[in-house]
C-alpha cells in the first residue's frame, strides 16, 4: 500500500520543464557573474541545484552563450545535476533565449518554468507555490511587495507616483502553460516588442498573469553588493540548519 501511495504522489505533480536563462553578458558586473563563486560554488551551479532538488521540476534546459556551453555541461557533470537534459545556445535578447529554451522542452511537459540564472537562492517553497498556482491559472509569477515609494519619471521629472500598496516586485521562476508561453514569446519576437520578463509577453496577448508569494531571499545578482547580500543569506541559512 505504501508503494502505491508513493506512486500516486509522484503522478500528482504534472511534468514541469524548467528553462534557465544564462546567456546574459553581465555588463554591470564587469565579469561573467554566473561563473563567479558564491560561497565557493559557481552561481549557475547554485541556481541549477535549487531547481534540481525540487520534486516539482522534472527536467532543466540551460540556455547560455555558445562559448559557455561546454563549461555549463562540465559543471552539471561535476556537481551531479541530473535533471539538466540540454545545454544550448541562446539569442541576443531575452525573448530569443526564452523561446530557444522553450522549443527544446519535453513533449511530456504540462507546465514550463522560466528562471533567471542569476537567482541562485530561490527557496523551494517559491518553486512549489509557483508550479501549483500555474496548474490553476496558466501564467504565474512569484512576487513580493515593494517597500520603497516608487515614482515614474521622464527627464528627471516625476510624472506619476503609483500607490505602493499595489506595487509588487516580480521574480522568477515564472511558470506557464507551454503552448501559451510559446505563443506569447513568438508573438513578442515577431512584433519586436520590448519585454523585461516573460510575463510581459503573456500580458501583451491580453492574458492575465497571477501572482504567488515570492521571497526576499530570491534576489537577482546584478551588482557586487548583491553578492555580499547573497553571502549573508547563505550564512543565515547555515546557522538555522546548525
Amino acid at each position: 500500500m505504501a508503494n502505491k501511495f508513493r506512486l500516486f504522489k509522484r503522478k500528482a505533480h504534472p511534468f514541469c520543464s524548467a528553462v534557465v536563462l544564462a546567456a546574459g553578458l553581465s555588463q554591470r558586473m564587469g565579469e561573467d557573474k554566473l561563473f563567479h563563486l558564491l560561497d565557493g560554488v559557481p552561481v549557475i551551479v547554485r541556481t541549477l541545484m535549487a531547481l534540481d532538488r525540487s520534486p516539482y521540476i522534472h527536467e532543466i534546459i540551460v540556455v547560455t552563450r555558445s562559448e559557455r556551453i561546454v563549461d555549463v555541461a562540465n559543471l552539471c557533470r561535476d556537481y551531479g545535476i541530473a535533471k539538466v537534459t540540454k545545454v544550448l545556445c541562446g539569442g541576443s535578447t531575452r525573448i530569443e533565449s526564452s523561446l530557444a529554451g522553450m522549443s527544446e522542452i519535453s513533449p511530456k511537459a504540462r507546465l514550463a518554468a522560466i528562471h533567471d540564472g542569476a537567482r541562485p537562492l530561490v527557496p523551494q517553497k517559491v518553486i512549489e507555490d509557483a508550479v501549483k498556482a500555474a496548474r490553476l491559472y496558466k501564467a504565474v509569477a512569484p512576487a513580493i511587495p515593494v517597500k520603497d515609494t516608487v515614482r515614474l519619471a521622464e527627464s528627471g521629472v516625476v510624472t506619476e507616483t503609483p500607490d505602493r500598496r499595489i506595487t509588487m516586485a516580480v521574480q522568477t521562476p515564472q511558470v506557464f502553460d507551454p503552448d501559451l508561453i510559446k505563443g506569447a514569446l513568438t508573438h513578442a519576437l515577431q512584433n519586436e516588442l520590448e519585454v523585461t520578463d516573460d510575463c510581459s509577453a503573456v500580458e501583451a496577448l491580453g492574458v492575465q498573469v497571477h501572482l504567488c508569494p515570492g521571497s526576499e531571499e530570491n534576489i537577482k545578482l546584478t551588482t557586487p553588493l548583491d553578492f555580499e547580500l547573497a553571502e549573508a543569506i547563505i550564512n543565515s541559512r547555515r546557522r538555522k540548519m546548525a
